[in-house]
């Protein structure tokens, strides 16, 4: 496990307060915030999933030096990749960087990220008993170079900071298959023919969402997501019934906090209705459902999405024709928010962002 100098870090805090101050000038853009509460904006607000990343040359320069986890356990460096998309794409909202596996080492799981496969485990979860080892997350003590980071970037942004943390079927799947899968068959007989050791890993991983997102919260984070990315690779009815408990019980253990709670997943259209039954504030959707599609489901929360990321490297006319169809959709009640699909494919150009967020933002102000 990579160590972290917290004394280290501090001392470098507090030199930098002291010598620089706080580092943001521009009057803070609230309109993100604003659009999840579906209260009154100036303009439709833009972020991008997976919006700080490969596509960016700087962002490669500093992996030829670090890793992604290195980047974490350096909140200095974390701090700079997350504010690169604010300066470069002038988008609305900014979120942490990190991964979703980010807590499991804590919790006892020895996860790799390898390049072009993505978190694999060595130590997969095959029994109840293997659940029972699971570690309860403390944050300050066994993540705190995230609550470091969140900090660091409150100081520095005129936008509001995202938190994030993966939902607990899609860390089982991770957990359960031993990396990435195609089918998640591994994971569908765990839950069907071990029920007690399932609810049992949901149970323990939903404390541990809840606990870090909190943490992440009291950091100053203004906003949370969560990322539930495979989830829809169920049915709704093994949804209702074996990760529906859990996600209600993450939403309403935040109500608390005032922050807006977000819920994306990817080809879960089928799943609409039962996210707009949780307490939550902002469903994202991937760009298999239409905004319109979605409210006609009875969806009346904040809607965020949903541009296919694959016409980002299409010609720009008709990425601008698919944006304004999508802003012409959102906009048709209130509370949107301009997003992907899913995240930034690494072959998009920066310049294509810029561009594409210039027009959702002139565009939605002059309409």
């Amino acid at each position: 496990m990579l160590s972290y100098n917290r004394e280290g870090f501090y001392r470098f805090y507090v030199y930098r307060k002291e010598r620089c101050g706080k580092m943001s000038t521009k009057p803070f853009n609230d309109n993100f915030l604003k659009a999840c509460r579906g209260e009154a904006h100036d303009h439709v607000p833009a972020w991008y999933m997976r919006q700080a990343g490969r596509y960016q040359p700087e962002y490669r320069k500093i992996r030829e030096k670090y890793s992604l986890f290195e980047i974490t356990h350096r909140p200095e460096v974390c701090a700079e990749v997350t504010m690169l998309p604010i300066q470069q794409l002038d988008v609305d909202a900014a979120i942490l960087f990190a991964d979703i596996m980010t807590p499991m080492p804590a919790m006892g799981i020895h996860v790799e990220i390898k390049s072009n496969i993505g978190p694999v485990i060595d130590n997969p979860i095959t029994c109840k008993e293997d659940v029972e080892k699971l570690q309860p997350l403390h944050p300050s003590e066994d993540v705190p170079y995230i609550l470091d980071t969140i900090k660091l970037l409150r100081e520095q942004l005129s936008v509001p900071l995202i938190g994030f943390a993966g939902a607990p079927f899609t860390l089982a799947s991770y957990l359960i298959e031993g990396g990435p899968s195609r089918n998640y068959y591994k994971t569908k007989a765990f839950m069907h023919s071990n029920p007690e050791a399932w609810h049992l890993l949901m149970d323990r991983l939903g404390e541990m969402t809840v606990t870090y997102l909190q943490a992440q919260i009291h950091a100053g984070a203004q906003a949370v997501q969560v990322f539930d990315s495979w989830v829809g690779t169920l049915n709704a009815q093994d949804y209702k019934t074996f990760v529906a408990p859990v996600m209600n019980h993450i939403f309403s253990a935040l109500e608390k906090e005032n922050a807006p709670k977000i819920m994306f997943g990817v080809g879960a259209g089928h799943l609409l209705q039962e996210w707009n039954k949780l307490p939550l504030d902002v469903i994202g959707l991937d760009w298999r459902t239409s905004i319109t599609q979605a409210r006609q489901q009875g969806v009346s929360k904040t809607v965020q999405g949903n541009l296919d990321p694959g016409l980002l490297l299409a010609d720009w006319p008709e990425l601008e024709k698919k944006a304004k169809e999508i802003l012409d959709e959102g906009m048709e009640t209130p509370g949107f928010i301009f997003n992907l699909g899913h995240g930034v494919y690494p072959q998009v150009k920066v310049e294509t962002l810029q561009r594409l967020t210039a027009f959702i933002h002139d565009y939605s102000a002059k309409k």
